[in-house]
């Protein structure tokens, strides 16, 4: 994962709390969300750990037009055969990297559900698994409302983390202008590990131990949400889920086989915020989900160190 990193850091220039967020989700078998304004790198973002994991990687432009069939795949008869034949849509891939998500119509955005959370698709009454590991990476920009539609918050809650990638420093910017005006970084980009290897990783996170402390911090945390007034929707149980997950990755990226309670309080941010809808009094406020989240952490004790 040092590789991998070091690798995206190649065309990601100053952003190492949203490049490690990236491996997080990776490693938790989880899906990431990248939503920012225009040309702030999320795309890039999306294809440079895509093309560091030497898997399979499909991207998908979402527009207005896009099939449900385009995303899962589609049975095509064929009249020499005279029998049915299925041709795999965008999601039969390691990495799926969803371009602009936003722009497609709700119904073309449910034909993910089942894919993210179950790695599965059904077509024609035929349940087909999905490869392994297998990561959507999705984009969209909060900016541009028009022609877009909305997430789901059934679809919102399959995404493991929301993160924004946020102006680069000026060094950065610098850095960037060298790098990027000459040639295109992602072509020089060499994969430095495989699909095979990301899922030895993926055992070796699943093994990561999670003290009944640190598990009730992250319940009480989820708790909160639910019963705080100034939301309408809380955490849910699958948000409890992947907060744990993503801490136990978080953990084995610090070179640690337990979860401490900070990373369960580093990641509930980017894990919970985009699940929960504001209250009425909050909204009129101007007081966001994520606003609330912080206040709600200062409040919730952390465990002691046993």
């Amino acid at each position: 994962m040092a590789r991998v990193r070091a690798n995206m850091e190649r065309v990601i220039e100053g952003k190492r709390e949203v490049v490690d967020t990236a491996l997080t989700v990776l490693l938790a078998e989880g899906h990431l969300l990248i939503e920012d304004v225009p040309g702030v790198g999320k795309t890039m973002l999306s294809k440079a750990l895509a093309r560091s994991v030497d898997g399979t990687v499909k991207r998908i432009q979402f527009t207005p037009d896009l099939l449900p069939s385009d995303v899962t795949g589609v049975s095509v008869f064929d009249p020499e055969t005279r029998r049915f034949d299925f041709h795999p849509g965008g999601v039969f891939a390691n990495v799926v990297v969803g371009d602009e998500i936003n722009r497609a119509s709700p119904k073309t955005q449910s034909a993910l559900l089942e894919c993210m959370e179950e790695r599965q698709v059904t077509v024609d009454g035929t349940t087909l698994a999905l490869e392994s590991p297998f990561l959507v990476i999705a984009t969209q920009n909060p900016i541009e409302m028009e022609g877009t539609y909305a997430l789901p918050e059934a679809q919102r809650d399959r995404f493991m983390c929301r993160v924004a990638m946020g102006y680069p420093v000026p060094e950065a910017e610098l850095a960037m202008l060298g790098a990027h005006t000459s040639a295109n970084p992602l072509d020089e980009l060499e994969p430095v590990t495989d699909a095979a290897e990301v899922s030895k990783l993926i055992e070796i996170v699943s093994r990561v131990h999670v003290s009944d402390a640190v598990g009730r911090y992250a319940i009480d945390l989820a708790t909160a949400t639910r019963t705080s007034p100034d939301l309408r929707l809380g955490a849910s149980p699958r948000a409890t889920l992947h907060l744990i997950r993503a801490a136990k990755a978080r953990a084995a990226l610090s070179g640690r086989g337990f979860v401490l309670p900070d990373d369960v309080h580093d990641l509930a941010v980017p894990v919970l915020a985009h699940r929960l809808l504001p209250g009425v009094e909050a909204s009129l406020t101007g007081r966001t989900p994520q606003a609330v989240l912080t206040a709600i952490l200062g409040r919730v004790p952390v465990p002691a160190p046993s």
